[in-house]
């Protein structure tokens, strides 16, 4: 995330004059910039979250849909066989999908927990190293 933006989910006093603005012209814009500054930084996983939700929800819809769709014939059994037998393949490849893209979500989620342990690990010793009055530590 850029942490130089001006306008972030942060007490600073562009957003304070934004807030303090949006009250004047029209309260509801300076009770969301309010929002906006004390949950902005909750947003981004709120947006991943609902999106998760809503494609595991589609994802149910479009397995029952698919399902239906199996009961029509065309009349001819060969078509029907091969029909039945290709969308079973595909839904077999969707399932692989969705169990490969789980297991990336969980590594990606992995990695951002080793960084932020890294993170705080270095902040702990940097701190340490201060209060027994050292020289900070500086790890690149």
């Amino acid at each position: 995330m850029n942490q130089s933006a001006l306008i972030r989910p942060e007490w600073t006093p562009a957003t304070i004059a934004l807030m303090v603005l949006g009250f004047v012209v029209f309260w509801p814009l300076g009770l969301a910039m309010l929002a906006y500054i004390i949950f902005g930084d909750r947003l981004r996983g709120f947006k991943r979250d609902a999106n998760d939700r809503a494609d595991r929800m589609f994802a149910g819809c479009r397995r029952a849909k698919s399902r239906y769709n199996t009961h029509f014939t065309t009349g001819n059994v060969a078509f029907d066989d091969w029909r039945k037998t290709e969308i079973d393949r595909i839904e077999e490849e969707r399932r692989k999908l969705d169990e490969m893209r789980e297991e990336f979500d969980n590594y990606v989620r992995e990695l951002r927990r080793a960084k932020d342990q890294e993170e705080f690990d270095r902040f702990m010793r940097e701190r340490q190293n201060r209060s027994s009055g050292q020289n900070p530590v500086v790890d690149l």
